[in-house]
Formats: structure tokens, C-alpha cells, sequence
């Protein structure tokens, strides 16, 4: 039976265009207190320049505004941007369903890559610590730890105290959220959110066992997966 289901953030639970969006608004009410440019041109400017190219955006904003920067100057911008309270919210679908998986006594976590400071800010902006039991953020072990790693896993399994085959992840990522499953019997389900990793091709070709476009649907998965797991693959 499914005792636990951990989620990924990131187009999962989020919407990784709205925290960038945020990000960007943030970046440009500080770069317009400097350069007496217009916050409203900076941000229109910083969104064409990452949806030509999502690379090095800020030394492109600034070289297009000939103003001269240094390393310095560039690392400062990328930490005001990671350390930003962002104007974000869960999916509408999100609590729906977390209130749904509370009630029928099954345990939630989170696993989530991404640098330190960015994910536990996106966390607190949506209050993630009222809804789940337990939430790792795979930096804070070290950048090698990231997913596929099974140590965020392995620990998961300890705090919520559940076996592998009891429990659920709910990611996005083909490149990384899925490999699990060729490492522990977990399972494994994609959440196709139009995010900006669908395109990933998967790694060595480990699909995820079952597909969602919404969390409105995700308890029929909770109830295939039980069932298979009472009666065998059969």
C-alpha cells in the first residue's frame, strides 16, 4: 500500500516560469535604482533576452545598455535573484490534492534540487512547511547529491518511515526525476505541466510508471498503484 508520496517543486508543485518572472521584476527594481533606466524596460528587457536565450542573461542586459561590470557585479545580481522572497503560489490543484493524501493518512515530503537559497525561499513563499511532513533540499547534502542520487531518497525513506515500494514521486524532469525506480522499487509518476523540461529525453531510458497532466488525477494513481501492489503486476 502507498504510505508516502514525496513531490519534486519545480513545475510540479510550482510554476518555474512564475518564480523567474518574480526573479525578474526583483532584478529589475534593483538594477533601475543604479542605472536610471526604467524598471518596467528592464524587465521587459531581461524576458526577451532569456526567451532568445536563456544563457547569461544579465551580462547581455548589461552589455546591450553599455554599462561596464565586473565578475563582482554579476554574482551580486544572481544572488539578489536566488535570494528573493518570490511572488509565487502552489498550483491550484496543489492543496486539493495534499488535503485529499492527509486525509486518507498518507504521509507527504519534498525532494528538491536547485541551489539552497532559491528553493527554501520558493518554499517559504508558499508556506510548503504548513502542508508536509518532511522536505529535503538536496543542495544543503552537497551538489553531488542532487537528483538521480538515492540518498535524498534513502533518507526520505527513514524520516517518514515507510519502505521504498510504499512510497510515491511526482516529478517532471525525464533527465532526473524517474532513475529512482532502477535503483529502489519506488514509484515513479510524471506530472505534465507544459514546464520548461518537457522536452528532456529520459535518462538511460528509465520511463516513469504512470502519467498525470493534473494532481486532480492523481489519487486514481494512488488507488492503480495499491491495487497492483495487493495483486501483482496481474
Amino acid at each position: 500500500m502507498v504510505k508516502a508520496v514525496v513531490f519534486d517543486v519545480d513545475d510540479t508543485l510550482i510554476s518555474e516560469k512564475d518564480y523567474l518572472i518574480s526573479g525578474y521584476h526583483h532584478i529589475a527594481k534593483v538594477l533601475s535604482s543604479r542605472i536610471e533606466i526604467p524598471e518596467d524596460k528592464i524587465y521587459r528587457d531581461l524576458m526577451e533576452l532569456f526567451n532568445s536565450c536563456p544563457k547569461d542573461v544579465f551580462n547581455r542586459l548589461l552589455d546591450g545598455y553599455e554599462i561596464e561590470y565586473t565578475d563582482d557585479v554579476i554574482r551580486e545580481l544572481v544572488n539578489e535573484y536566488r535570494g528573493h522572497l518570490p511572488d509565487i503560489s502552489f498550483y491550484d490543484d496543489v492543496i486539493p490534492c495534499l488535503e485529499k493524501l492527509k486525509k486518507a493518512g498518507i504521509h507527504t515530503g519534498i525532494i528538491t534540487d536547485g541551489y539552497a537559497i532559491a528553493q527554501r525561499q520558493k518554499l517559504s513563499a508558499v508556506q510548503a512547511y504548513r502542508y508536509f511532513d518532511e522536505i529535503i533540499v538536496t543542495d544543503e547534502l552537497g551538489r553531488e547529491f542532487w537528483k538521480p542520487h538515492p540518498k535524498p531518497f534513502e533518507l526520505m525513506r527513514e524520516k517518514l518511515k515507510v519502505e521504498f515500494d510504499e512510497m510515491v514521486y511526482i516529478g517532471d524532469n525525464p533527465k532526473k526525476d524517474f532513475y529512482i525506480s532502477k535503483i529502489y522499487p519506488i514509484n515513479t509518476v510524471r506530472i505534465k505541466r507544459k514546464g520548461i523540461y518537457q522536452t528532456e529525453s529520459y535518462l538511460s531510458n528509465v520511463k516513469e510508471h504512470s502519467t498525470v497532466d493534473s494532481l486532480k488525477n492523481f489519487f486514481n494513481i494512488i488507488l492503480c498503484i495499491n491495487k497492483r501492489l495487493r495483486y501483482g503486476n496481474n
